[in-house]
This record gives structure tokens, C-alpha cells and sequence, in this order.
């Protein structure tokens, strides 16, 4: 069975995509809490999103190729800062991703 939800949310210019979905309860780990050394908060963007996108890091595509079912479109959410260039933006989860939790400890939006 696939589990589809939606979930739309306001932000302020600056904010992470990753912030913004703990912020609203929507379930993705970011276990480096954005400090560029996981894949946990892997998504996958909006084709017209994505290529206003600025140019991955090296260090991105690094953690990106840790990501199990990774996709053309695939980005680490925490290195998505929002812009009026990107007003609307829309990420998928993938349906599997690699946790590191396992205390059952919860990251808290900064």
C-alpha cells in the first residue's frame, strides 16, 4: 500500500525545507540536524523548483550518494534554503530512506 499526504506550510525567506517539515510535523529524521553529514532528510523536488535550484556542493552529492532509491531530482532537504525564486515549492519523500536514530530520539526544529 502506498501512503500518500500532503501538507502545505508557510515560511519565512531563509528558512531550511527541513526546519519547515519538523516545524510542521511531517516525518523526516535530519539527523545531523543540517550540518551536511547524512542523508536522512533526502527528498525529491519539483522539476520547475529543482532547476532554480542553485548547483549542488560536492559535499551534497557525498551524502546524496548514501541515499537508497536516489532520482535525478533527489536533494538533502536541509540544503534547500527557501527564496521567492522558489515560492511553492513541492518535495516527496521517498518511500525508504536511511535512519540513524534508533533511541527513538526526535530532532527539535531550531
Amino acid at each position: 500500500a502506498v501512503v500518500s499526504t500532503q501538507s502545505t506550510g508557510t515560511a519565512r525567506e531563509g528558512d531550511n525545507v527541513m526546519y519547515l517539515a519538523h516545524r510542521n510535523d511531517i516525518d523526516i529524521e535530519g539527523a545531523c540536524e543540517a550540518s551536511l553529514a547524512c542523508c536522512t532528510c533526502h527528498v525529491y523536488v519539483d522539476e520547475e523548483s529543482f532547476d532554480k535550484l542553485g548547483e549542488i556542493t560536492e559535499e551534497e552529492e557525498d551524502m546524496l550518494d548514501m541515499a537508497p532509491d536516489l532520482r535525478e531530482n533527489s536533494r538533502l532537504s536541509c540544503q534547500i534554503v527557501l527564496s521567492r525564486e522558489i515560492d511553492g515549492i513541492t518535495v516527496e519523500l521517498p518511500r525508504i530512506t536511511r535512519n540513524f536514530y534508533v533511541d527513538g530520539h526526535v530532532p527539535q526544529p531550531h
